[in-house]
């Protein structure tokens, strides 16, 4: 089992998210209670090109200052939306025979939604915490919305189990 913590980034923790606080307490406590527990902790960064916020080199780019990354934790950087494409994530994993990855991050409708989908195509069992990932309003839909459309209805039971934070912390 590893922890998976997708673009916490500078630049997009923001008072824009959908109850951004409870959701960086939650990622906090995974975090912590993967230190506990000896899981395995890995972060990715997205990287939308030269010239964009969110680019190496940039202080938008780097993983936000609420979370401790210690010296010795792996990151991943990729530029699609799925932590898995062209990253050497899944060489790694399946290199330490890992199967289960418990993520957590932004934004549930591109870079979780792909990871999720992704990961269940590749064979890990992927759990979802409930209050860990989240999003903004957008045209089309709330932020609370699109969280709850994603955990409720596409991902859950189809591409990973969605559970409780407590049940994610229990496991761990």
């Amino acid at each position: 089992m590893v922890l998976l913590v997708v673009d916490v980034q500078k630049g997009i923790v923001n008072d824009r998210l959908y109850e951004g606080n409870r959701f960086i307490l939650n990622v906090k406590k995974l975090i912590d209670q993967a230190h506990q527990k000896n899981v395995e902790i890995i972060y990715l960064r997205h990287d939308d090109g030269q010239g964009e916020l969110l680019h190496p080199g940039n202080p938008e780019y780097e993983i936000d200052e609420s979370i401790c990354v210690k010296p010795d934790e792996k990151i991943f950087d990729k530029i699609h939306n799925s932590s898995f494409f062209d990253t050497g994530l899944d060489e790694y994993l399946k290199g330490k025979g890992e199967d289960t990855i418990i993520i957590c991050g932004l934004q549930s409708e591109y870079c979780i939604d792909a990871t999720i989908k992704s990961g269940y195509e590749r064979g890990y069992q992927m759990i979802v915490p409930d209050g860990a990932n989240t999003t903004v309003d957008h045209e089309y839909m709330s932020g609370k919305d699109t969280v709850q459309f994603f955990t409720r209805l596409i991902w859950d039971g189809r591409y990973g189990k969605c559970v409780s934070m407590d049940h994610a912390l229990s496991i761990m």
